[in-house]
């Protein structure tokens, strides 16, 4: 252990020699450190849950979209199979399947409602997206072509006052031309189930047919595109352009960042706008280490003064306050990560015992669609919570050291 290290050591468990001074100057190293703590412990536990927010919303838009679309630049895509066998050659694609997407309008009695109508195959429609885990009432199996059935989303059920086996009138927007007018294509469908997936845009503006019924429908020969699903979503950028590079010239692939990038860029500005904020409130309290230096300098005038004369540098001196306030700064920040990775940790038991404790709710569930707070700790936020807090106590120890590091031994030594 060096001189250095011995003294700081001793500095921070010593008692002060002014008794009055040396209580006011313990209760400010408290709040600091309390401060730091609070600060830091904030800080994990907003980046966690913005994390499990994050999660939550791509793990819902991602069990209703796609990872990697291939779709037609004009019409539609006739030679599918061919698309299907160049992106299922690949190893990072684990299954594709194809679909029609058309706009429509469903009526019972008085209500009306517009929709997007998705036609797909159920058995390999159920590979590529989690439909059969947001099934209320229904399967996926029971839309069989030439039955003309239908699943709506729960929201658009809702609005057509329609249930389990209710049959729904679709209106198509392509109309047949008569000598009279132009009247639109309208057909009968059963409702043969109702999915869930918990965003309220696939809730309210998605219904799925057989894709069969929807090319007769629409009169397609081919399909709108083809929907592949990835064993790395997160490769879906690099998959969609190399894709992009190797499929014929008419068709285009896109891949979920860009279909969905308003709802993750809309959570990662916050989350960094959320880290920038709480890491002014870990700042403010780093920088409390500055008056409790600074009157600890000013307590040990007399000591400073004491170990120069014995042979001490100033670079000693500065040292041994840098290492008062990194050790305080070091005892706060170690009891924030570990109440912060403890709550970030326990978060779905903490929450509920609050709300019932004191009557409240936090997100209601008739209001907010994820309706619990969701937590994913990621210990590179940690580790970044950690750096920069303690960055900035090393900096506030600064100016309090370098005043120590000047006290000149016979001024201070005058009056003792």
């Amino acid at each position: 252990m060096t001189f250095e290290l011995a003294v700081g050591l001793r500095y921070v468990r010593a008692r002060r020699r002014n008794r009055t001074g040396g209580g006011f100057i313990s209760f400010i190293s408290f709040v600091s450190m309390a401060g730091i703590a609070l600060g830091v412990a904030a800080l994990i536990v907003v980046l966690s849950v913005m994390n499990g927010f994050q999660e939550e919303l791509r793990a819902r838009i991602l069990g209703v979209a796609s990872h990697v679309q291939i779709q037609a630049f004009q019409g539609q895509l006739t030679d599918w199979p061919r698309y299907v066998d160049i992106a299922t050659k690949r190893k990072d694609v684990v299954a594709a399947a194809p679909f029609v997407q058309e706009q429509a309008m469903f009526s019972l009695d008085s209500a009306v409602r517009g929709s997007v109508v998705r036609g797909i195959e159920p058995a390999l429609e159920d590979k590529v997206a989690d439909f059969a885990k947001h099934m209320k009432v229904g399967k996926l199996e029971d839309l069989r072509p030439g039955e003309f059935g239908v699943v709506l989303g729960i929201e658009l059920a809702r609005a057509l006052g329609v249930q389990y086996g209710d049959k729904v009138t679709l209106i198509a927007p392509q109309g047949l031309v008569t000598p009279a007018a132009v009247l639109p294509r309208v057909k009968q469908f059963k409702v043969v189930g109702v999915f869930e997936a918990g965003m309220y845009e696939y809730d309210v503006g998605l219904a799925l047919i057989h894709l069969q019924d929807a090319q007769t429908l629409y009169r397609l020969d081919g399909v709108s595109g083809v929907r592949l699903k990835l064993t790395d979503l997160f490769d879906a950028r690099r998959v969609a352009m190399e894709l992009g590079s190797v499929i014929p010239a008419e068709a285009y692939a896109s891949d979920w960042t860009q279909s969905h990038a308003n709802f993750f860029r809309a959570v990662q500005i916050e989350k960094r706008v959320m880290s920038i904020i709480l890491s002014l409130i870990v700042a403010v309290a780093a920088f409390n280490i500055v008056s409790a230096l600074v009157m600890a300098v000013q307590d040990k005038r007399a000591d400073i003064a004491i170990l120069r004369t014995l042979g001490a540098s100033p670079r000693s001196v500065m040292s041994i306050f840098v290492i008062q306030g990194a050790l305080m700064g070091l005892i706060g920040l170690g009891i924030g990560v570990t109440l912060g990775v403890l709550l970030a940790q326990n978060i779905d038991v903490v929450v509920p015992f609050i709300e019932r404790t004191f009557g409240i709710q936090f997100l209601a569930k008739d209001v907010y669609y994820i309706s619990d707070l969701p937590s994913k700790l990621e210990w590179n936020d940690v580790s970044f919570v950690v750096i920069v807090a303690f960055v900035l106590t090393l900096v506030a120890t600064l100016y309090p050291s370098w005043r120590a590091s000047r006290i000149n031994p016979a001024e201070a030594l005058r009056y003792e």
